[in-house]
């Protein structure tokens, strides 16, 4: 016993260096963006300023901050982790987020840039009655954000606890309540401004470290992809399957309908994100919008092709048993194993490098989804539907300060029973939801002479009510069953809980095409009629940015 003393203080001594460097990397991400925040807070005196950044952002600055808003932690730690888990199958979730910018750059942004001025809202009230619309605009803006939340949330605490080697529950329920903190400073202190900088500079962290990692993994297999995947099929012992369509999505017909449904979701949920909308008004003029969207679509692209070599990178070079279920920890593993391994200088520092990036990532998205919602209660419910427009600047941004407290601290409450979840999947449940109530609203009211109020306030509920009832009553929420190595429920509620009577897992093919349904139904069966005059200001508005502020 007592020759083996002097290696396990060695041992013990390395494993307390490994943990300091760790904790020092992270501090320092937090202290950059806590820095950014109150730098940027001395130019915050308007609403304008505190909302949108006095539209002072380049394209290329507003194109970084919309790449770093998208690149969450669902993309840097969810969808590596479903490729590591489903191989093939779970690159079809990077495509999806890929090719929804399609649609926003043709169908929103330039036109949304015009049009708008704060809000999603503005845009949708500037021809109809503004305190239903508004209200309805503002509820569904505050629910999507939650969702999409939860999924940062889930993966701040899963990140943490393995950076601080954390096994307690309470420590990682404990971690969830600091991030949510974090992000209330950087929305009531920073606002646009703040948000917008953590950012551009967690885009270009995000950037560097996937590079850095994508380029080792490559090296060990000679940069040689077909060597990679291989191993990748190998190791995971699924074999030629690995590679190949099915291994989730195709094993019955219900798991066929569900990736369709996930992809719908997934390519239209963009254009009705309200945290991505609110971007385009960051920017001085629709030019810059486009040149954001271009911006954002090449920083993100290349991002996701990097995806496809982490996930599976991890699934070649990290023990399977190791990854969590969800699957959110297999970026930071594959870190740690291309340093060198468990226990390796290397591998500390890698570990600990893109950890701290990915909690970048995570602090950036939230901040920007607690302004959104903030935002939208203060400008929307507050300034236009309760004070109607009868309110100063300075009591807009108060109101708008308190409700980042209200909206952080749901999100806390929701995120912890929510963390045996792919933060992935949580993020498509957002999309369905935003392309089920925002996209249709947004479309018929850019597009449709006739839409009108009774129309507006349909399509935002309708599509609304539909997907969360649907994502109530589906596997997500109960009856999923247990994972096998850990025991826990795969579901929000225990394994002995099922009241799921809707096979999906993503709503999007029932809920999006039923929100376009009741924008449709709640229009002709108004008597009300909408002024021409103000849907072809609108169209001129949206097309040539006349007037546009």
């Amino acid at each position: 016993m007592s020759a083996l003393a002097p290696e396990r203080i060695l041992l013990a001594a390395e494993s307390g260096n490994h943990q300091t460097l760790t904790s020092v990397l992270f501090l320092a991400v937090v202290a950059l963006t806590v820095g950014i925040t109150f730098w940027a807070s001395r130019n915050n005196k308007t609403a304008a300023d505190y909302y949108a950044g006095g539209r002072s952002f380049t394209g290329a600055q507003n194109g970084m901050a919309i790449a770093g808003d998208y690149m969450s932690a669902a993309s840097f730690l969810g969808i590596s982790g479903a490729i590591a888990l489903s191989g093939y199958d779970g690159f079809l979730y990077s495509i999806g987020f890929l090719v929804a910018w399609l649609v926003a750059l043709l169908l929103v942004a330039e036109l949304l840039r015009n049009s708008g001025k704060f809000t999603m809202a503005d845009q949708l009230a500037y021809r109809m009655k503004q305190r239903p619309v508004r209200t309805a605009a503002a509820t569904s803006t505050v629910a999507v954000s939650i969702f999409y939340l939860l999924a940062q949330m889930v993966g701040a605490g899963a990140l943490v606890a393995l950076l601080l080697g954390v096994d307690s529950q309470g420590l990682k329920n404990l971690t969830i309540v600091g991030v949510g903190a974090l992000m209330i400073f950087y929305v009531v202190v920073g606002g646009m401004k703040g948000t917008t900088w953590v950012q551009i500079v967690k885009a270009v962290l995000l950037m560097g470290g996937t590079l850095l990692i994508s380029v080792l993994v490559l090296a060990k297999f000679g940069f040689n992809l077909s060597e990679l995947l291989g191993a990748a099929a190998e190791n995971t012992g699924k074999g030629q399957a690995f590679l190949e369509p099915g291994l989730k999505y195709g094993l019955t017909t219900t798991s066929k309908i569900d990736f369709l449904s996930l992809g719908i979701a997934l390519v239209l949920g963009t254009a009705g994100l309200p945290h991505i909308l609110i971007r385009f008004y960051t920017v001085p003029t629709a030019r810059q919008a486009r040149q954001s969207v271009l911006w954002a679509i090449t920083l993100i692209g290349i991002f996701y092709l990097m995806t496809l070599i982490l996930g599976f990178g991890a699934a070649a070079l990290v023990d399977p048993e190791s990854i969590d279920p969800g699957g959110n920890l297999a970026s930071p593993l594959l870190a740690e194993a291309v340093g060198g391994g468990d226990g390796t200088t290397g591998g500390a520092i890698l570990l600990a490098v893109i950890a701290a990036v990915a909690f970048a990532t995570i602090l950036a998205v939230v901040a920007g989804l607690t302004l959104t919602s903030a935002s939208s209660v203060a400008h929307d419910l507050y300034a236009n539907v309760i004070k109607k427009g009868d309110v100063t600047d300075k009591d807009e941004v108060r109101v708008a300060r308190i409700a980042a407290f209200g909206i952080g601290g749901v999100a806390i409450l929701l995120a912890i029973p929510a963390q045996s979840l792919n933060i992935a999947f949580l993020v498509a449940l957002a999309f369905a939801v935003a392309a089920s109530a925002n996209l249709p609203a947004l479309l018929y009211n850019l597009f449709w002479k006739r839409f009108n109020t009774r129309g507006a306030t349909f399509s935002i509920y309708g599509g609304l009510a539909s997907a969360m009832i649907l994502v109530f009553f589906s596997p997500v929420t109960s009856g999923k069953g247990a994972d096998p190595v850990t025991g826990k429920s795969l579901s929000l509620f225990p394994v002995s809980v099922d009241f799921s009577w809707f096979p999906l897992e993503n709503p999007g093919i029932v809920s999006i095409p039923l929100g376009f349904l009741f924008g449709w139904l709640g229009t002709v069966t108004s008597k009300e009629r909408e002024s021409e005059e103000m849907y072809a200001e609108l169209e001129v508005r949206s097309m040539t940015g006349a007037g546009a502020e």
